[in-house]
């Protein structure tokens, strides 16, 4: 076990917290994006868009505390790792729903609804692990299932292309799925660069 001698600035787990909170709102508008028309669509790119300068911000309020702080809860180069991987995700996300307005697309395959439902369960999971951070070796539940989710991602992932190229779609609507679908797989890889983050902290922390 790692002791320290000096007190910690435990800020950095609220703001944390907060990323967390972020990203599942972040889900809760891509679900709905999803299923909406071109119209709705415009108007939730918009909600997504302030959603992610918000995430923004609170990437930005801990890189001010990390330069503020003479003691961090740990390594300074582990929190702006962790915080560059959560903005990964939203990031992600945030460019699926652009995507879709920008393409102007239709109705999506229906596995893109199980790919974002397994987003929408990790950002849950992280958003849960994120205040836990304080207590890092109680935390290998979380990584474990935020992989498990990866891998059913990839699943998906394959059957959606196996759909976009069995010959009901044209080739521009191929393109513009294809890419749609991939940022959003990309996202299932950010979450889980964010749990393979963790672990590496509680190991060293260990």
């Amino acid at each position: 076990m790692r002791f320290r001698l000096t007190p910690q600035d435990n800020s950095f787990f609220e703001l944390f917290a907060g990323t967390g909170r972020i990203l599942v709102e972040a889900t809760t508008v891509l679900t709905e994006a999803i299923g909406s028309d071109q119209a709705r669509r415009v108007e939730l790119g918009a909600v997504m868009e302030e959603i992610e300068h918000r995430g923004d911000e609170a990437a930005h309020a801990v890189l001010r505390r990390v330069n503020s702080s003479f003691v961090t809860p740990f390594d300074r180069e582990d929190i702006y790792q962790l915080t560059s991987r959560l903005d990964d995700c939203l990031d992600l996300m945030q460019a699926a729903v652009d995507l879709m307005v920008l393409y102007k697309v239709g109705v999506l395959p229906a596995p893109v609804a199980e790919l974002v439902q397994v987003l929408a369960r990790q950002a849950e999971l992280t958003a849960e692990a994120m205040p836990r951070l304080r207590s890092l070796p109680d935390l290998s539940d979380y990584w474990v299932e935020i992989n498990r989710l990866e891998n059913q991602a990839d699943q998906i992932h394959r059957r959606l292309l196996a759909e976009l190229f069995d010959g009901g779609y044209d080739a521009i609507a191929i393109m513009k799925h294809k890419e749609i679908v991939e940022t959003l797989e990309n996202a299932a890889d950010a979450f889980e660069h964010v749990a393979h983050t963790v672990e590496t902290i509680a190991v060293k922390e260990s």
